[in-house]
């Protein structure tokens, strides 16, 4: 490449960095201060890519009718913020930090509909900015003058956030409960006040960022979830909490991803290397070169520790012997009574029920978070589908080997996230899930690419959909058993005893690091059973089984049954299949009525579905007995 070349390639990644960091900043801002993982900030991009698109049709594309709009817009995004923590987040503040999380995913369903219902499925092309809409020569190169606009942009927004921090109350506030928010508290500080304020500027920067994107990308329904990432990832390379480092790590990535597009295909020894594949992939490797040398971040530092103790998890209860017989006769007895859907929907369930378990395994008892469980059941599918149709083995030997190639994986993955806690882990995790997406998703002669793999049917004594019901059943259940079954031997005591009390364990002589490897090794080779099962049951396989939406789906399945039963996860995963199924079918705005049901749940039981129930029926036991 030419100087001019690397020039132009630069000021491209840094003209994306912009719109990234103002999404970021706020992201980081309003996690430093609440410690909510917000999933709907992606959703108020996007709003505000929309708002500014409605606003300049109805000003005019004149200067001050576009610029109007774009400010407008992120106020309206702001105001939208404010009655999202205002009507939700507010309520669930005390909630476990994994509900609100699941609140604010809620919210995104809810958004998504509103956009689809107010602006139709169609990608909406904005206009250039008026008087930047001619392109600027550069060493014989040209570049929008819009983008150099942009690049301007981020770091006089980078200066302004750091004046409203360092040189206001507010700021000094903003500070104050990002190092302590139970000491900003007692000194009698309104944190309710402070939070809304704070969700108010966060949400501002984030429609702010989407508003300046509408000259150089469509307003689209899929921005909520792709911005999330991009913003997660920033957030988490700069560290926590650090604007300046969600600055550093916008530009980072920003520039990493306009290089892999210019460099193109190289030739190293021999080998043809196309960078621009790793465009879908590369702030994501970033994210785990960091994290594996950085745990905190470019710029983050340790959190602090919590002045409250922690309360104890309650124990685990086995399910009574009488209760699970009673489901297993139930369930052998459906197929001769209900028809060919209710068969199919509930093989659906055994296998996302499976999933749940395996993921609430390393959330609950083990302590650590995986925002990316949705890779081994998707690699455990791709494995099965890969060995029945590439290497020509029989269905049983790929439902056998898939578990093996699921825990492989995990075993390589979960070396390097058991070195993290916290948010962190949870990015690693999603950082690796999205690396594998990325593999299958582009290794177009292997595993087809976008197109998936298709014509993986089961052998013929399982053709029959009732007969591979009863399979998924025993395979399936096996596993949920298995899984049980460790939880109450002296691993899955040492596994509960490191989540509880990390010093103590290893005081003892526990080797956590290696339990918990272990334990990802574990969870990994039966979330890649319940995928190997899943493929078959459908005779195909789609990038889709490991995307981050599948992985979000595991993470709701477990929240809403309870992350402190054993029982909550197949609770979770049944409802939530049969109610997105069934939804689905009725009504083209099923996930607002999913959003819906999901926010009532999270409000009314914090704990989950059974972890409520189990509350409600202890506290009238205990009104009894007084």
């Amino acid at each position: 490449m030419t100087f001019a070349s690397i020039l132009i390639q630069l000021l491209n990644g840094l003209a994306s960095a912009a719109s990234l960091f103002l999404v970021s900043a706020g992201l980081s801002l309003i996690f430093g201060v609440t410690r909510i993982v917000n999933f709907a900030h992606g959703s108020l991009y996007m709003l505000g890519l929309y708002g500014a698109y409605s606003l300049i049709q109805l000003f005019g594309r004149t200067p001050l009718g576009f610029w109007s709009a774009v400010a407008l817009s992120a106020l309206l995004v702001g105001l939208a913020g404010i009655v999202i923590e205002v009507l939700i987040l507010r309520r669930i503040y005390k909630a476990p930090e994994l509900f609100q999380l699941l609140a604010t995913f809620a919210v995104v369903l809810v958004i998504k509909d509103i956009a689809l219902f107010a602006w139709g499925a169609e990608d909406l092309v904005g206009p250039r900015a008026p008087g930047l809409s001619m392109a600027v020569e550069i060493l014989g190169r040209r570049i929008p003058a819009y983008d150099l606009l942009l690049i301007a942009i981020g770091p006089v927004v980078l200066l302004a956030v750091w004046l409203l921090l360092t040189r206001t109350r507010w700021g000094a506030l903003v500070r104050a409960a990002t190092q302590d928010r139970e000491m900003v508290g007692a000194l009698g500080v309104d944190q309710a006040r402070l939070f809304t304020s704070v969700f108010f500027v966060g949400s501002v920067l984030a429609g702010l960022g989407g508003a300046l994107q509408i000259p150089r990308e469509p307003a689209n329904l899929e921005l909520d979830l792709t911005v999330i990432a991009d913003a997660f990832v920033v957030t988490v390379v700069g560290g926590l909490g650090s604007i300046g480092g969600a600055f550093l790590a916008a530009i980072l990535i920003g520039v990493a991803k306009a290089f892999c597009i210019g460099i193109g295909t190289v030739k190293i020894f021999g080998a043809e290397i196309v960078f621009s594949k790793l465009t879908l992939v590369v702030e994501f490797l970033i994210m785990a070169v960091v994290l594996v040398v950085r745990p905190f971040g470019l710029l983050g530092k340790p959190q602090a520790a919590q002045r409250a103790a922690a309360e104890p998890a309650p124990p685990l209860q086995v399910p009574s012997w009488t209760f699970a017989l009673a489901w297993l006769v139930a369930l052998v007895a459906i197929p001769a009574l209900a028809d060919r859907y209710v068969t199919i929907l509930l093989t659906d369930i055994f296998c996302f029920a499976l999933f749940a378990v395996s993921l609430h395994f390393i959330m609950g008892p083990a302590g650590m978070v995986s925002f990316g469980h949705a890779a081994y059941f998707g690699l455990g599918a791709y494995a099965a589908g890969l060995l029945f149709k590439t290497a020509g083995l029989p269905m049983e030997a790929a439902l056998l080997l898939a578990p093996l190639c699921a825990g492989a994986f995990a075993l390589v993955y979960g070396w390097f996230c058991v070195r993290l806690s916290g948010v962190y882990l949870a990015m690693l995790t999603l950082a690796f899930a999205q690396i594998s997406w990325s593999i299958v998703y582009q290794w177009d002669s292997v595993t087809g690419g976008s197109n998936g793999v298709f014509g993986v049917w089961p052998a013929k004594w399982l053709a029959d959909k009732t007969v591979y019901y009863y399979l998924a059943l025993a395979l399936c259940g096996a596993g949920i058993a298995l899984l049980w079954r460790v939880l109450f031997s002296p691993f899955g005591a040492a596994l509960r005893a490191g989540r509880d009390s990390p010093l103590r364990a290893e005081a003892i002589g526990i080797d956590l690091r290696a339990y918990q490897w272990m334990a990802f090794v574990l969870v990994g080779a039966l979330a890649g059973l319940a995928g190997a099962v899943y493929a078959f049951s459908k005779g195909s396989i789609s990038p889709a089984t490991i995307s981050i939406a599948q992985s979000t789906d595991g993470l709701i399945m477990v929240l809403l049954g309870g992350i402190e039963t054993l029982t909550g996860p197949i609770a979770g995963a049944a409802i939530f299949t049969w109610l997105r199924d069934e939804v689905a079918r009725r009504t083209e705005f099923w996930r607002a009525v999913m959003g819906g049901v999901i926010l009532v749940i999270v409000l009314l039981f914090p704990q989950g579905i059974v972890g409520g129930l189990k509350a409600l029926v202890a506290r009238r036991r205990a009104g009894e007995v007084t």
